[in-house]
């Protein structure tokens, strides 16, 4: 079959302006609750980070949401990866939620801001020991001669640590991203699209328009 042949009608539901918080994390929260509970959307935590780099080329990866409030929504990555060099030069970040199953999308528009030590270490012991390990093993974003070597290094570090708590690494932190905008899509049949956009204006409100699809 043609791809240009492969669609199909998008009815799981509408969004309204009367329905939508006025608060986008309250409406974020509400929609990843509902994520969570209809047990349709695989990975529902997980989000798009999009950054750019030097020379102007964005790039995008898949990492979790570990946790979201008023302050902005964080995850956690390898300090050496190329999302963390790319945010040092340009912290300015889009983030995207694909729950294709429920015919929705979220992205959010802010600033990405290294979290201190304390929040980092509160959430690594948090963290599977494999995890921890894991963390240690890898150079995230770095050329790797084989899949060998990665598990070889895994090994390595676990003999190391083999007796008593896993340090966090001074390589390994965390990101909280500060929103300054936010746009929940709903997918609707014949292609007319639902999408708000919240922008924060002048004086730290949120205002709410509604987009054409």
């Amino acid at each position: 079959m043609s791809l240009e042949n492969l669609r199909r009608e998008y009815r799981f539901g509408r969004l309204t302006r009367e329905s939508l918080h006025d608060n986008p994390v309250e409406q974020l929260r509400r929609w990843l609750d509902q994520a969570i509970e209809v047990d349709l959307v695989a990975d529902p935590t997980a989000m798009c980070v999009a950054t750019v780099g030097a020379d102007g080329r964005p790039s995008q990866r898949l990492v979790l949401l570990k946790q979201v409030d008023d302050r902005g929504l964080v995850f956690y990555t390898n300090l050496g990866s190329r999302k963390a060099r790319e945010i040092a030069g340009n912290p300015k970040v889009s983030l995207h939620f694909p729950w294709n199953a429920m015919d929705r999308q979220v992205i959010v528009g802010g600033t990405a801001v290294r979290l201190g030590a304390a929040d980092v270490l509160r959430y690594f012991i948090s963290r599977p020991r494999e995890s921890q390990l894991a963390a240690w093993s890898s150079r995230q974003s770095s050329r790797l001669s084989s899949r060998q070597a990665l598990e070889a290094q895994f090994l390595q570090m676990r003999d190391k640590f083999r007796d008593g708590e896993i340090p966090v690494p001074d390589f390994w932190g965390g990101y909280r991203v500060e929103p300054d905008e936010f746009e929940f899509w709903q997918g609707g049949e014949r292609r007319l699209h639902d999408r708000f956009q919240y922008r924060r204006d002048e004086g730290g409100h949120w205002q709410i328009e509604r987009l054409a699809p």
